[in-house]
Formats: C-alpha cells, sequence, structure tokens
C-alpha cells in the first residue's frame, strides 16, 4: 500500500510536471515564444577592437584627427556678405595614410543648383496663399552658396579641389603619413540669408521697423569633415535635416563688424577692452560677482539708441578657444546684452544672454537664469561644464547650438504681452539648446548619421533641467502649474506616436535624413525611452552612475550607438539588449493588460483534478498523503464557508506540518494568506517591458509590485503570476502611474474599467 501510495503521488507530481513542459513546447511550435526579444545584440553591434572596447570606452589605440583654424572674417552689413580667409593646419593622428582631405560647404545646400528641394516630393496643392504660390512657383533663386575664391598651401600654391554639392575634396601634394601635419589656406565668400523668410540654421533677421539685422551666424566657413576608425572620411551630404560631424581643434578668430554692433561669440574674447566702452567694462565686472541677478552690460535704452544709427566705421572682436569642435557668432547693434556669474565645479562661469528689445520683457527676466540653471542640472547629470561662457541669443523662429552659444525663439508680443506657450516655448528652448553643449559639442557624436545621439540624449536631460529650473524658479510657473510642463520626456506624452500608423514609423536606428516624424523619432521617443529606462527599469541611482561614466568616457571623443549602450551596461550590471533591441531597432510599441484572474483557496479535500487522475489510474483517494489542494471559487469543488474560515481551518495538513516543522517562534512570524490568486497579464504589444501592478485590497490598501521584463522570456504573448495573499484583492491595474508607453489602457484594469467612447460621451451629455 505505500509503495502505491507513493507511486500514485510520484505520478501526480510527474503529469503537472509534463503538463507544463508540453504547454511550453506547444507555446514554442505555436510562436508564443519569441526568445528573439531577449537575444544578445552580437549581431547589431560591431566588433570590439582596439579602437573601440567591448566595455563602451575608447579603446587602448582609440585616435581622432585635430583641425586646427585661423580666421580673418569680415561682415558687410549694407550687403548682407560675409567673406573671410582661413588657415586650417590638420594633424593626421590615424595610423593611416591620407591622399586628400574632405571638407564641408554647408552653405552649398542653399546655393542654386543644390538638389536639396529636389529629394522632397511636392504635388500641386489644391489651395494656396499667394506668396506661396509665387515662391514656389515664381520667384528666381537667391544668388547663395560659397563662392571658393582661392585653396592653396602654406606656400600660397595653388591646390587642386572638386566640389561635390556641399563636399570639397582638397588633394594632397603628397600623401599624410600618421603623425603628419598640413596647413593649407581657403579664400571664400557667400551672400548671407534671410533665415525667416528663406528659412535656415543661421542667416539674419530683417527689421523693417528700424532697417536693421541682427545676425546669427554659423556654418559660416569651410569646415574639416571627420575621418574616424568607424567609417573613414564621413563625408555625407548634407541635405538640409541632418546636421554635423566634426573634429576638434583650437580656433583665434576675429571678426571685422560695424563699430556699433555688439557681438558674441565661441571662446574667449581677448581684446574685450578695445570693443567694451568703459560702462560696459564697468559692468561687466560687477556681473563676474553676481550670481542670482542678471547684470545689465548693454541695456534696452542703449540698443535703441544705437538703432539709430549705421556706423561706417567698424571694430574687429578677437576669440581664441580651445578643443572646440565648431564656432559660431552674433551680432547686431540692436542687441542688449546682460551677464550672471554661475559656481560650476569650483570654478565660475558666465551664463550670457543677447537680445534686441524685441525680446522683453520675457528675455531680460528669463534668459540668464535659464542659461545658469541649465549648466548647474547638465553638470550634475554628465560632467562639470568646461568652457567659460554660455550665451543664448534670441533668433525668430530659431534653435540651433554651437560650443558657448545658441540661438533660440520665444518672442512677446508688441505690447510686451506673452502667452504660457510662449514662455515655457523659450524657456524650453534655451535649456534644450545650452544643453547641447554638452551633446554633442563636447560628447562628439555623429549627428549626420544617428541624430538621436544629440538631440534624444539632449532632450533626456533637457526634461531633467526643466524640473529643476521650474523648482528653483517657482515664479517662473504659472498659478495652474505646479512642475515645468515639460512636452516632451514623461512616458505617457509618447502614447500617440508610438500608437500611430506604422507606415509612417521608422525605428530610432535611422539615418535622420531617412526618418518620418523626425521630432518624435530623434527627440521624443529616445528621451522617453531613457526617462524610461532611468525611473522604472534601472532605477535613477543606476542610471545616473551610468550615465555620467558614458558622458566623462566621451568628453571630447566620438562616441557611436554601440559605446552609449556597452557603456550604460558595463556601468551598471544590467542586461539591456531586450530594451535597445526593442525601443531603438524596432517600431514596437508597448501594451500589456490583465487578461484573466482566478480565485483560489484551499482545501484538505481532494479536487476535481485529483479526483479525475484517481479514477484514470484506479487508485483510492484514501491512499494519497496529506495533500494541498487548491480550489477555484465558484467551482464545483468550491464550498461557501471557505471565504469565511482562515487557511489552517481550510487546510488542516498545512496547519500540522507548520505545527511540526516550525519553532513557536517561527509560527508567530509565518504568513498565513487566505487568498490565491492566478493572474494573467497578456501583452498585446510588441515590446517586452516590466510589468507594473498596484494591487487594491479589501481594507482599502494598495501595494505596487513591479515584475521585471524578464518574465516575458518564455512567453511572449501571456504569463501568469500565483499571488498568495492575507487579504483579498478587488482591484488590479496595470501601469497605474503611466510609466510605460502603453498604448491602449483599456485592457489594464480588473475588474474591466469601462470607458466612454466619444459617441456615448456626447450622448450622454445631451441627455444631461
Amino acid at each position: 500500500m505505500k509503495t502505491l501510495k507513493y507511486y500514485f503521488l510520484s505520478i501526480i507530481f510527474i503529469s503537472v510536471a509534463v503538463s507544463a513542459q508540453e504547454n511550453e513546447i506547444e507555446e514554442v511550435k505555436t510562436g508564443h515564444i519569441n526568445n528573439n526579444k531577449f537575444k544578445q545584440l552580437y549581431d547589431e553591434f560591431s566588433t570590439p577592437n582596439m579602437y573601440r572596447a567591448a566595455s563602451g570606452a575608447p579603446g587602448s589605440s582609440y585616435y581622432q584627427q585635430q583641425a586646427d583654424y585661423k580666421m580673418d572674417i569680415v561682415l558687410d552689413d549694407k550687403n548682407a556678405r560675409i567673406s573671410g580667409f582661413e588657415t586650417i593646419t590638420y594633424t593626421n593622428n590615424s595610423p593611416d595614410e591620407l591622399k586628400y582631405l574632405w571638407v564641408q560647404l554647408d552653405q552649398n545646400k542653399r546655393a542654386k543648383d543644390s538638389k536639396s528641394p529636389l529629394i522632397e516630393g511636392s504635388g500641386v496643392r489644391p489651395v494656396m496663399r499667394p506668396g506661396e504660390f509665387a515662391a514656389k512657383f515664381m520667384k528666381t533663386p537667391l544668388e547663395r552658396g560659397f563662392n571658393i575664391q582661392q585653396v592653396s598651401d602654406s606656400n600660397g600654391k595653388s591646390l587642386s579641389y572638386t566640389i561635390n554639392r556641399t563636399m570639397m575634396r582638397v588633394e594632397l601634394p603628397k600623401p599624410m603619413a600618421s603623425g603628419d601635419k598640413f596647413s593649407f589656406s581657403i579664400k571664400w565668400w557667400y551672400n548671407i540669408n534671410n533665415h525667416v523668410d528663406e528659412d535656415g540654421r543661421s542667416g539674419y533677421e530683417f527689421f523693417e521697423k528700424d532697417g536693421n539685422r541682427a545676425y546669427v551666424i554659423a556654418q559660416f566657413f569651410p569646415r574639416m569633415a571627420v575621418y574616424s576608425d568607424v567609417e573613414g572620411w564621413q563625408n555625407s551630404q548634407f541635405w538640409g535635416r541632418d546636421e554635423f560631424a566634426l573634429p576638434f581643434g583650437d580656433y583665434e578668430v576675429d571678426i571685422t563688424v560695424p563699430a556699433d554692433h555688439i557681438l558674441d561669440g565661441t571662446g574667449v574674447l581677448v581684446n574685450r577692452k578695445e570693443v567694451f566702452s568703459k560702462e560696459m567694462m564697468q559692468r561687466y565686472e560687477s556681473a563676474k560677482r553676481s550670481y542670482d541677478k542678471p547684470v545689465i552690460i548693454v541695456s534696452q535704452d542703449e540698443a535703441e539708441e544705437a538703432e539709430k544709427g549705421f556706423s561706417e566705421k567698424t571694430k574687429t572682436w578677437k576669440f581664441r578657444a580651445e578643443n572646440v569642435r565648431d564656432f559660431g557668432f552674433a551680432t547686431s547693434r540692436k542687441f542688449i546684452l546682460d551677464m550672471m556669474a554661475v559656481k560650476i565645479g569650483g570654478k565660475d562661469v558666465m551664463a550670457v544672454s543677447l537680445y534686441p528689445k524685441e525680446g522683453n520683457p520675457l528675455w531680460e527676466e528669463w534668459s540668464t537664469k535659464a542659461v545658469a540653471s541649465t549648466l548647474e542640472s547638465y553638470s550634475r547629470m554628465t560632467f562639470d561644464y568646461p568652457y567659460h561662457k554660455a550665451i543664448s541669443v534670441h533668433a525668430k523662429s530659431q534653435g540651433m547650438e554651437y560650443p558657448m552659444i545658441c540661438w533660440n525663439y520665444g518672442r512677446p508680443k508688441e505690447d510686451g504681452t506673452y502667452s504660457d506657450r510662449v514662455k515655457y516655448g523659450m524657456m524650453g528652448v534655451i535649456i534644450h539648446e545650452v544643453g547641447h553643449n554638452f551633446f554633442p559639442m563636447i560628447v562628439n557624436s555623429d549627428e549626420r548619421q544617428w541624430t538621436w545621439m544629440d538631440e534624444g540624449l539632449n532632450t533626456f536631460v533637457q526634461y531633467v533641467a526643466e524640473q529643476d529650473f521650474g523648482k528653483k524658479y517657482p515664479d517662473a510657473l504659472s498659478p495652474q502649474h505646479e512642475n515645468f510642463p515639460s512636452d516632451r520626456g514623461p512616458a505617457k506624452l509618447i502614447v500617440p506616436y508610438m500608437g500611430g500608423n506604422q507606415d509612417f514609423i521608422a525605428p530610432i536606428m535611422t539615418k535622420g535624413l531617412n526618418t518620418y516624424q523626425f521630432g518624435n523619432n530623434a527627440y521624443g521617443k529616445p528621451a522617453t525611452a531613457l526617462n524610461i529606462l532611468r525611473e522604472t527599469v534601472m532605477g535613477k541611482d543606476l542610471f545616473d552612475y551610468a550615465f555620467k561614466e558614458y558622458s566623462r568616457r566621451w568628453m571630447f571623443k566620438h562616441p557611436t550607438p554601440e559605446d552609449f549602450f556597452r557603456t550604460m551596461e558595463d556601468a551598471s550590471a544590467f542586461d539591456l539588449d531586450w530594451f535597445w533591441r526593442g525601443w531603438f531597432y524596432t517600431t514596437d510599441w508597448v501594451d500589456i493588460g490583465v487578461k484573466d484572474i482566478k480565485k483560489f483557496y484551499v482545501s484538505s479535500e481532494p479536487n476535481t483534478f485529483i479526483k479525475d487522475m484517481a479514477k484514470e489510474r484506479g487508485a483510492n483517494l484514501k491512499s494519497l498523503p496529506p495533500l494541498v489542494y487548491m480550489v477555484e471559487e465558484g467551482s464545483e469543488d468550491f464550498k461557501d464557508n471557505m471565504k469565511t474560515s482562515t487557511l489552517f481551518e481550510n487546510s488542516v495538513p498545512v496547519k500540522e506540518y507548520i505545527m511540526d516543522n516550525f519553532t513557536p517562534e517561527e509560527q508567530k512570524t509565518i504568513k498565513s494568506p487566505n487568498f490565491f490568486y492566478n493572474i494573467t497579464f497578456e501583452k498585446p504589444g510588441g515590446l517586452v517591458m516590466p510589468i507594473i501592478v498596484e494591487y487594491t485590497y479589501a481594507d482599502g490598501t494598495k501595494k505596487t509590485e513591479t515584475y521585471p521584463a524578464q518574465i516575458w522570456r518564455f512567453n511572449d504573448n501571456e504569463v501568469t503570476k500565483a499571488i498568495a495573499s492575507e487579504k483579498e484583492i478587488i482591484n488590479v491595474i496595470v501601469d497605474p502611474k503611466l510609466e510605460t508607453a502603453d498604448i491602449d489602457t483599456s485592457n489594464n484594469s480588473w475588474p474591466k474599467e469601462v470607458k466612454e467612447n466619444d459617441f456615448e460621451k456626447f450622448k450622454n451629455k445631451v441627455k444631461g
């Protein structure tokens, strides 16, 4: 009898195990299991090598080229023309021999023969404004683009060159060996574009009322392309959308403008006393000691007075910058100038703003404060800001960044009033563009290939910085806002995009030029992904440590996506391949819900499962050892008294086991769950994500549990969790705080929450 008893018991456990195994095999057959979601990214990642380590750090033989510039620039305000003579000294730090050099000519995007407009599809629209019609079909292209007058070596001898749209190949007199330096000069000029009417990332705005222009000048000189271990020359054409990949170097730039202009740009102004008045110098010295309030260097009254005259004289502003990847400047007689010091890592950095009177009162009140707060937030999240200043320049419809300087939109009405939309837009764009000093001006990713590496990472930190700004300056917030109303970052804000038409969505890991919905793809989705990674998947401590490690490893270097992905894992001990694969390499979306919940109670009496098995085996139920039987509420085995009885009353074998195997002290601390649940979660969406569940109990208390994403590793469709609870569960909600960008919350609740559709809302409103 004893042998039969244990034989039958073994049959029970084997049957349960085989049944589970058969289900798992069936899941594999039917495709329910999708191990590709958790497959390592070896196929997608480049193989580590001596230049880039498997850890995500620069390798032992990592190198990067250097391009140093000496430039004399003249801005002709009357004719809106800029000309320059530059000498580039290029250092070949690569192990390779170079036969030629590639130079970027980005202004050629606007040349008469530019191909950029031809790659955009554009049918005849049924209705157009007269101005649109004239611009599209009648306007003669303006004289734009570089005029290259001379390319020569250090002895003045002409060098052969070939221009292919926005790229120029310069032939070397002899190949450059590793370690060689080569100096050559380019003389050039071009007509500056009106960035308001003609578009563009730089140019001028014309103010009809006073006849002045305000210039924001960038991409204004022929610039060296990057040569790297990843792809050799990065000579991808500039079509207009994808931004720039540039090597680091030292700059000496002298800029000659009308004498009544106020100017600032990348680098240290080395002749300040020559170009500032005595009053400006005194105010500047005061600003260096002011840490809580901007000091006006050039007032609005002074700027308005300067607007009236157009000086025939000139001034030359001289700048020197070390280890920067680009150069930009802004100049106008309309500019108001203010400054404030901010303490970063034990040193003083100047937060600076340049703006015409059209930007006030908004700019005078908030621009420089936003600059200072941004430097503090980004330095905390990455590394101490290494440069001596950061400048915010007001420019209509602009949002663009360069080392130490950026242009930003946000203009009040003529009477000085402004909406919340204008105010928050202005603050947000300043934070974003100043933040670009970190990504990609210092952590120098290839914007031409991987837009998200600068825009996405920057937008993520922008969200953190915006929340910091709102806490530091609560008076900047409108009464209805407790926090800064960020428009990107929180998971719920990306839901409309993630759940949109898949025909018009591309993976993040797509060249920016070729993506649909550029803003959502390059800015919103990667920023949201990182925010979810920080707040939901990894936790702030682990994420922040790893993010800082990436930022510091790649300061003043050229990282790739793999370097970022690998470093985030290397510094956190988090295997995140499933996350990168889903969020960055696919267009899958998040949709996780509650499929089914069954409630069970324990019993000492055999349930139907055992009865059927005993009958099938011809076994006597009385021969079984003491077992714990699970009885589903509402089944034929269920009895009403099970609800009111305790665990020990329902299951004598459990009570006896506890009494026999636990000491009296241990029995005092033992749990006594009375309610048991099988909760099945489903995943209609393709993205695997943690399951965040809020359980509400009958006594009103709540508990939140997070099941790691790996819970989906064996079944990509649904998983079941057994829950033992001392209290009855009356409500279950998946993702209660909307942390995962779940596109359909209609399946997130149990009991299912009934929501009115738009028609029902309208019908009930009419009835009311």
